[in-house]
């Protein structure tokens, strides 16, 4: 048994650790075209934004933990709102950083797995994934969260370890291009609702009574982070 472990475990690590040869370039363009027929049609994208929704409340969640809040829980609803809860001073840079995080983690997470991918690392994308699901999974406090949490991490486990080299690749770079396109629409359908006079209570309204900056340019910065992600982490994708 000891020497199994001992072979299984460098094994295991050069795994994580290595390279993987790079889809086709039809795989690019396949993988892209297929995250554009989640993301756009009304239909679909209202089912395909939980995943969205997953990245944004862990956004908050590990931003509070990094910036020394107590994180106490993470809700995630069938009308794909979500909360997360942390604990500490209600204002300064932390919470400032928390509340900022929300609309920009997809993106951001987006063009972190575009740098992967572009580096072949595409066995470490699928693992970090779902660590983090995992992770996040501890936090949840309500079923329908569980269940969303559970699905996602479970696509990638799945994945990881019942698939080939091929469909991995596909699977990694459909998911990154889904976040790198999601994450530009929510701040364009919070724009929109707080044209007519909702969501008074968004991120971007935290941001401003905590900043004193008024709410529009927090929503041009999520605007900002979303659309040079997107074309950063296009480009590192299409050129890979």
């Amino acid at each position: 048994m000891d020497s199994l472990a001992a072979t299984a475990l460098p094994d295991l690590w050069d795994r994580l650790t290595g390279t993987q040869p790079d889809p086709g370039l039809w795989v690019v363009l396949a993988t892209l075209v297929a995250a554009l027929a989640v993301v756009v049609p009304h239909p679909v994208w209202r089912l395909a934004r939980n995943a969205v929704t997953i990245a944004h409340e862990g956004g908050h969640g590990l931003v509070a933990l990094l910036t020394g809040r107590q994180l106490t829980g993470i809700r995630l609803h069938s009308d794909t709102s979500g909360l997360t809860v942390s604990r500490g001073k209600p204002y300064g840079l932390g919470m400032i950083l928390t509340a900022a995080a929300g609309y920009t983690a997809p993106s951001l997470l987006g063009l972190g797995g575009a740098a992967l991918l572009a580096a072949g690392r595409i066995t470490l994308l699928l693992w970090a994934a779902t660590a983090l699901l995992v992770a996040m999974l501890v936090m949840v406090r309500n079923a329908y969260g569980v269940l969303t949490v559970v699905l996602a991490g479970g696509a990638f486990l799945l994945v990881s370890w019942l698939t080939g080299a091929q469909v991995q690749a596909a699977f990694a770079y459909a998911v990154v291009w889904f976040l790198l396109l999601g994450g530009v629409r929510p701040p364009f359908e919070l724009q929109a609702k707080r044209s007519r006079g909702g969501a008074g209570d968004s991120d971007a309204d935290q941001l401003s009574r905590l900043t004193h900056v008024p709410a529009g340019l927090w929503l041009f910065l999520f605007h900002a982070v979303s659309l040079c992600s997107l074309i950063g982490g296009g480009r590192w994708l299409l050129e890979g």
